[in-house]
């Protein structure tokens, strides 16, 4: 049987064929990658050209915020934050920022609610402008209860106003109007950054809130979490003192502060503050300030100091906190002399402390309520100097607030607050407490 043979020119056809495919498929992909390899030529010929352009500009950092929002609060209030600036890296942005914060609050005495009332509390612009990679300006203007005139509650203030000037990776310059760096507060004032509708009692009244002073400051951050700062700036001005107010009572630092307004600046002071954040969570601190008050205008040389010591510690959904401060006035014998008679005589001590803690309850996305309980103790008069006998006012009793309520966070930016207090001394001033802010 004779086996079958396909013809071999047939053969030949169809191989000729296969291999006239095969080139010409290879020939067509050798072009699509030919032409992507000059695409991606041309594409990356145009980024070096648009880097040689930016590498021959200034390029500006991003600037930052010294008393902002923490990177913690989608779940709880962070430590105060490390005020330096951080310009050690190479960054753009825009050289301009604007700030922001206020807060509307409601008060409504158990004991007398014909006095409830609403108040626009403040509200606070700011701006931040970075000259170059190393220096800034920061400002703020607020605005007390929503309307300022002579014949209006309102208050119009410059906040803070001053250079820093970033001296070394990890050491800063600071001159101008700034706030102090003592206890949690004052630092860390804006709404979304505490519990409660009203700030607390003992970082109002014993350390006035927001305390400024006009100076130079040194600030250090350091690696190991520490933060360091210090300085000289100018002082208290007791030559303010009414002893027919009830406001020395009230504060007796808030009432002789002087806010970089015309202020007296014979005498200075000098102040210290360091904060270790050394382990996520945790805030260890103090401060103290110094500094002569009378300004040369009084026969007899008076002294003020003001220190304080505060924790912070924020494990999972908790957040505790605690503040010890306390205050002392000098010679207050010889200012009180010829003030005797009057109610509010200058106290030679004071002081006050608090305990703090909160829990996040419950969370969704960038919803968070987190209830809280605060106990305080304070004391604007806790002693007076010798006047002789029928003449020193006695000792003003302690007050203890309870504060219970709770923050729920519609973002990292906006908190609407409720909050109940409960005054041992003056049960009069028993409140319900409603508010609503927000800070960027």
């Amino acid at each position: 049987m004779t086996a079958f043979r396909p013809p071999v020119r047939s053969l030949l056809a169809a191989a000729l064929a296969m291999a006239l495919g095969s080139a010409q498929a290879q020939t067509a992909t050798e072009a699509e990658l030919a032409r992507r390899l000059d695409q991606l030529a041309n594409e990356l010929a145009a980024v070096k050209a648009q880097l040689a352009q930016l590498q021959q500009r200034t390029a500006l950092p991003v600037p930052t915020q010294p008393a902002q929002p923490q990177p913690a609060q989608a779940t709880t209030p962070a430590p105060v934050s490390a005020p330096v600036a951080e310009a050690q890296t190479l960054r753009t942005g825009p050289a301009t920022v604007l700030t922001s914060y206020g807060e509307i609050n409601y008060n409504h005495p158990t004991k007398a609610s014909q006095n409830a009332q609403a108040d626009i509390r403040r509200f606070v612009l700011g701006y931040e402008h970075r000259f170059d990679d190393k220096t800034k300006v920061v400002t703020e203007l607020e605005v007390e209860h929503a309307v300022s005139s002579a014949s209006d509650p309102g208050e119009v203030e410059v906040e803070q106003a001053y250079i820093e000037h970033q001296i070394h990776p990890n050491l800063a310059l600071r001159a101008g109007l700034f706030l102090m760096p003592v206890g949690l507060l004052n630092e860390n004032h804006e709404p979304t950054a505490f519990y409660g509708v009203e700030r607390n009692f003992v970082e109002t009244a014993i350390i006035p809130s927001t305390w400024r002073e006009g100076g130079v400051q040194f600030v250090g951050n350091f690696d190991n979490g520490l933060t360091l700062q210090g300085g000289l700036t100018t002082s208290f001005d007791l030559t303010k003192w009414d002893a027919t107010s009830t406001e020395g009572r009230e504060s007796p630092l808030g009432s002789v502060h002087q806010e970089m307004a015309l202020a007296k600046a014979h005498d200075v002071a000098v102040f210290g503050a360091a904060n270790w954040r050394g382990i996520p969570g945790v805030l260890v601190g103090g401060s103290v300030f110094s500094g002569n008050a009378t300004q040369a205008q009084a026969v007899a040389k008076s002294r003020i100091t003001l220190w304080d010591v505060h924790a912070r510690w924020a494990p999972g959904r908790w957040d505790f906190s605690t503040v010890y401060t306390r205050g002392s006035i000098s010679n207050t014998a010889a200012l009180n002399t010829p003030l005797v008679g009057n109610g509010t005589l200058i106290p030679k001590t004071f002081d006050g402390f608090y305990v703090q803690g909160a829990y996040k309850l419950w969370s969704s996305g960038d919803y968070a309520l987190l209830p809280f309980l605060r106990w305080e103790r304070f004391n604007t008069a806790k002693s007076y100097a010798d006047l002789g006998p029928g003449l020193t006012p006695d000792a003003a009793r302690s007050e203890r607030v309870i504060t219970a309520g709770a923050n729920f966070r519609l973002s990292s930016n906006i908190v609407f607050k409720a909050d109940y207090q409960r005054l041992r001394e003056a049960t009069d001033a028993n409140r319900y407490n409603l508010g609503v802010g927000w800070s960027f």
